[in-house]
């Protein structure tokens, strides 16, 4: 596995009896012999056998097993999958950063797609479609009954062709049908501007196989227009996470050389990644920060994060709190502190997403079920956010792992703080839609960024009205 660790976010579900006793059938993993489970494996086979001799239709035996592996995998987090076929292609799609279909990230719940995020600028981000909107039907299908892989496929085909997405739009209490078209998705993950003479915007939607050579050609244009730049805001809000090398590298880019950023620790798994070449730099022959100028080490630094911000954003926002390079602002992150792994199975036919590790930021603390606690805490308009805590997160999801550093306990303010939400949202949906349109992250309305400009300036910041931290919660399953 070595420095090619991903961190990825597909969701699904799924469940399998426990273990018990043993058996001398043993499987090898790691050269280790794992004994199996006599009685599990007797219940497996008897259900294994009505199932096919009774159902209703005429089942394939392949799919049957398939189904029990795929369970037995979804069950342990919602994050490890046994990807095959066209699920292990769109897998391969969604690193790589290229596809055709929508463009939403999305997860599974309650028997529906919800969007987690619609990628900026795809054909879903241009109709409007936002976070948390349920997609119950794509074309004629109901989607209630459809696996994840199932409702992908058909959100996918050629381009320029239609779909049609009917949505169930909670704050609004309302279903409308959206046509949109596809088209070939190629996320450009950086983006940048000089939003005022001396300060610069810098925005990672996702951690990309070539984010980081992205980044370093962004960053790089950026002195040549102001050699004289005085502050940089990086921003990581609404980010899914990506590539663990690419998040070493994106730190490393405004750390000291080799200190640590991030270290992994699991059964099998304990590293730690440094701010080093050999760890970020994958296959390119040499060092993409080799001729950055030294100034980036220095100039004051803000990194923006709010309840979207997953995995690669937090590590590296963990690193750079831990080591007070930069200031983070914003809401409390999504708190996926979790490593995944694919590992080839059948000739790379089936790849097994399994999760090996949790990772920790550079003092020790661990992300998973938490986040990272903004320095300063802002909200995303004057008038406060009031709906922060209906956000989802990774505490939010069914089977999620604990941190890891001891017991979780329930939030019963926060259980309190979400009926208040929900009252207020009752109010708001009365309000035309135009009113309640989404700020464009780096235009001139975007409130967070103003207030990152401001403390950049060492002038007043308001900060947020509504939220407090978020506190581990105990993890949930069906």
């Amino acid at each position: 596995m070595g420095h090619k660790l991903k961190i990825t976010g597909w969701l699904s579900l799924g469940a399998l009896a426990g273990v018990m006793t043993t058996v001398s059938l043993q499987t090898v993993a790691n050269g280790v012999l794992t004994p199996l489970p006599l009685e599990d494996l007797s219940r497996l086979t008897q259900v294994f056998s009505i199932v096919k001799n009774n159902y209703v239709d005429p089942v394939d035996e392949k799919k049957l097993l398939q189904s029990a592996v795929t369970g037995m995998v979804t069950s342990l987090d919602p994050h490890s999958d046994y990807l095959v076929g066209e699920a292990l292609d769109q897998f391969k799609e969604g690193v790589s950063g290229r596809f055709v279909g929508v463009g939403i990230e999305i997860a599974y719940e309650d028997g529906l797609v919800k969007v987690v995020s619609p990628i900026e600028g795809s054909p879903a981000f241009r109709a409007g479609l936002r976070p948390g909107d349920l997609v119950t039907r794509i074309d004629t299908t109901p989607v209630r009954g459809l696996t994840l892989e199932q409702a992908v496929k058909r959100m996918r085909g050629a381009p320029k062709t239609p779909v049609v997405l009917t949505i169930f739009r909670k704050d609004e209490s309302r279903t409308f049908p959206v046509t949109i078209i596809r088209e070939e998705i190629r996320t450009v993950s950086v983006r940048s501007k000089m939003v005022e003479p001396g300060f610069a915007w810098l925005r990672i939607s996702q951690f990309q196989d070539n984010t980081l050579q992205d980044l370093v050609k962004k960053l790089t244009a950026v002195i040549d227009q102001d050699p004289q730049l005085k502050g940089i805001v990086l921003d990581v809000r609404n980010d899914p996470g990506g590539r663990l090398d690419t998040a070493v590298g994106v730190s490393a880019i405004f750390l000291p050389p080799k200190v640590d950023i991030v270290s992994t620790k699991g059964q099998t798994v304990n590293q730690v990644y440094k701010a080093e070449p050999s760890y970020y730099k994958g296959p390119l022959p040499n060092d993409p920060l080799a001729n950055l100028p030294p100034q980036l080490k220095t100039i004051p630094l803000v990194v923006l994060v709010n309840e979207g911000s997953a995995s690669a954003s937090e590590i590296v926002a963990g690193a750079l709190q831990d080591y007070q390079r930069a200031t983070i602002m914003g809401a409390q992150s999504f708190g996926k502190g979790s490593v995944q792994t694919t590992i080839p199975i059948d000739n790379n036919r089936i790849n097994l997403k399994l999760t090996i590790a949790r990772y920790y930021t550079p003092k020790g603390r661990s992300i998973q079920a938490k986040g990272i606690v903004p320095d300063i805490m802002v909200d995303e308009t004057l008038e406060g956010n009031p709906f922060a805590a209906l956000s989802m997160r990774e505490a939010d999801l069914n089977s999620h792992l604990s941190d890891g550093q001891g017991a979780e306990k329930v939030d019963l303010e926060r259980e309190k703080a979400r009926e208040e939400a929900l009252k207020r949202l009752e109010e708001e949906k009365k309000k035309p839609i135009a009113e309640r349109k989404p700020i464009e992250f780096g235009s001139d309305k975007d409130f967070q960024l103003q207030q990152a400009l401001n403390h950049l300036k060492k002038l007043p910041v308001i900060a947020s009205k509504t939220m407090s931290e978020r506190k581990e919660e105990a993890p949930t399953k069906k």
